[in-house]
């Protein structure tokens, strides 16, 4: 069974296709029988549309896991039994950035999943080695689909921000994946996690995902009202809605990381306000391999967990999208094959 978007936009639902048989792998390919695989906010983005260059007819997902059946005749890295987790994409492992270590940000790699490539809303995932990294049998399956994309994201931006015990760090979004990831990670190493959310109901949520603090503001205004003073790391996992709050809440020489663009709008940036205030604004990617194995050690140490809205059969994946589409989730949705 697989789920293919067809037409991008919301007026026609994901198809549901049966398999036959399990894909044979080419080349570099690899093929995964799919455990879990996560449905994320950037899936219904896709879907929108505002991504120019993602294919249709595909099988969307880029949050999967699940054990290898298949191997092409080229493969190096994997064999057949093992557990993997899938990446966004593959690297080519030649540019600068590839011999640099820093995969994510490879310009040549062509197999991004759920956009260019099909995905994981599927019993099978046929995607090239370098698309996977390796998954302890013990993580469970729904954590172990979403690891890289909430826990990864949240683990690259805060450690790429220097974020250390003492820091004061504030997660706006902060009841999704990532931004309950970002306030466990925080936590974890010592922060101070300051949480921001729409509304009520999601207090409870980021208070029990490591929230010192928990602002709830509807628009953008936060800034004036945080706890204890400015803040030495924001992540912004929204985007334009709360951007600038977000840039405004920064001590001097405060770092903002902007992992979120929830509403695809353009951002009014006062760079005379970011000039004079020392302040830095981090574009973070997604997570690489060395990330990837760095936070799954420290969650040896220091367990880490996503909050699961709700787990759903492949069959549904249409309606998970559309729920995951309307927001005010705790955590994400996992489709279960």
């Amino acid at each position: 069974m697989k789920a293919r978007l067809t037409e991008l936009g919301w007026d026609t639902d994901l198809v549901i296709e049966l398999d036959a048989a399990a894909p044979i792998a080419a080349g570099r390919e690899i093929v995964v029988e799919v455990e879990a695989c996560g449905v994320c906010g950037r899936d219904c983005i896709d879907r929108a549309g505002r991504f120019g260059f993602v294919q249709v007819p595909i099988i969307p997902g880029h949050e999967a896991v699940g054990r290898v059946i298949g191997i092409g005749p080229d493969v190096t890295e994997w064999a057949v039994g093992q557990r993997v987790a899938s990446m966004h994409r593959d690297a080519c492992g030649a540019c600068e950035p590839c011999i640099d270590g820093e995969t994510s940000l490879c310009g040549s790699a062509a197999a991004v999943l759920g956009l260019l490539i099909d995905g994981g809303y599927a019993r099978w995932l046929v995607a090239p080695e370098g698309c996977f990294y390796a998954m302890p049998d013990h993580i469970e399956p729904a954590l172990a689909a979403v690891f890289n994309c909430t826990l990864g994201t949240a683990w690259r931006g805060l450690t790429r921000a220097g974020v250390r015990a003492g820091s004061r760090v504030l997660v706006t979004g902060a009841n999704g994946g990532v931004g309950a990831a970002a306030l466990q990670i925080a936590n974890s190493l010592g922060a101070i996690a300051i949480a921001v959310v729409r509304r009520q109901e999601h207090v409870g949520a980021a208070t029990a995902q490591g929230a010192a603090h928990v602002v709830v503001d509807d628009g953008g205004g936060f800034h004036k009202q945080i706890p204890g003073g400015p803040i030495d790391v924001a992540m912004d996992c929204v985007g334009a809605p709360t951007f600038n709050s977000s840039l405004r809440s920064l001590a001097v020489g405060g770092r903002l990381v902007a992992v979120g663009n929830i509403t695809g709008e353009r951002i009014d940036l006062n760079i005379g306000y970011v000039i004079t205030f020392g302040l830095q604004v981090i574009g973070s990617s997604g997570a690489n391999r060395a990330d990837m194995a760095a936070l799954l050690a420290h969650h040896e140490r220091h367990p880490l967990d996503v909050p699961i809205h709700a787990r759903m059969p492949l069959a549904e994946a249409d309606r998970a999208q559309r729920i995951v589409a309307a927001g005010g989730l705790h955590g994400r949705v996992v489709l279960v094959p």
